[in-house]
């Protein structure tokens, strides 16, 4: 069986900072920035990139819909 390895990208404009997507991550690959987006909000940004399983978590808990998550095998 081949391994899954995972990979996210937020729209950062668009994410309000809710905290959601990196309380559901089971690796802890997300994170808030430090700066604010153009609406002022901390968002989340993938810290650990290399952590991500590809579990899609955050995706679907996500309320604005605003983290895709792509899956490559290894």
């Amino acid at each position: 069986m081949a391994k899954i390895r995972g990979s996210i990208v937020v729209d950062a404009e668009r994410c309000k900072g809710c905290e959601v997507c990196m309380v559901s991550c089971p690796t802890g690959t997300i994170a808030m920035a430090k700066e604010v987006n153009g609406k002022g909000y901390y968002y989340a940004y993938p810290a650990n990139q290399e952590l991500c399983i590809g579990c899609a978590n955050c995706a679907m808990v996500c309320p604005d819909g605003v983290i895709t998550v792509y899956k490559t095998k290894i």
